[in-house]
């Protein structure tokens, strides 16, 4: 019984390899379908061989797999990300740009803190609510002015909570 168990678990990391190079590899296919399916696999996936490939899908030509792989990022974590990601900030895309500052928080590195902070004024309110949040989870009390900046002319209530929530995580006022 030993024995089988151990052939299954050899069985299943020797599938789990495959699988992974066949995401890696279909990153870089012709249909876009297949460059997302691979992108989101291989977020949740975490083996930090996808960074590098998920990286290079940053480049993407289609808007979709950017945000996709820039949220993948965000999963797994990996400071490597965050140069490659900060570029995005600025995509014409408000989908990348929302990957980009979501993966940023939750990535947690603080050099992604100034990058963040003219996103606060950004056109689209869901990418400033992003952005509010991933300044939140970066508890950097350089960030505070700019929210408080923020809280004081925005007009959406859901991007007020999120300004307000990331200035409770900064500051650890319960009253804001």
């Amino acid at each position: 019984m030993e024995r089988s168990v151990k052939r299954l678990m050899e069985d299943r990391e020797k599938r789990r390899e495959e699988n992974l190079g066949k995401y890696i590899e279909q990153l870089s296919h012709e249909n876009i379908p297949y460059r997302l399916r691979a992108a989101e696999a291989l977020g949740g996936c975490a083996d930090l061989r996808a960074v590098e490939p998920l990286i290079a899908a940053l480049h993407d030509r289609e808007n979709e797999v950017r945000w996709v792989a820039a949220q993948a990022l965000g999963k797994l974590r990996d400071a490597r990300a965050v140069e490659p990601l900060l570029p995005l900030l600025a995509d014409p895309d408000r989908w990348a740009r929302r990957g980009a500052a979501w993966s940023l928080g939750e990535i947690g590195d603080p050099r992604a803190v100034e990058p963040l902070l003219p996103l606060l004024a950004d056109k689209k309110k869901d990418v400033r609510m992003v952005a509010a949040d991933a300044l939140g989870k970066l508890h950097d009390p350089r960030a505070a002015g700019a929210l408080s900046a923020a809280l004081e002319g925005e007009e959406e209530p859901e991007v007020r909570t999120a300004i307000r929530r990331a200035l409770r995580e900064i500051t650890g006022e319960a009253g804001l």
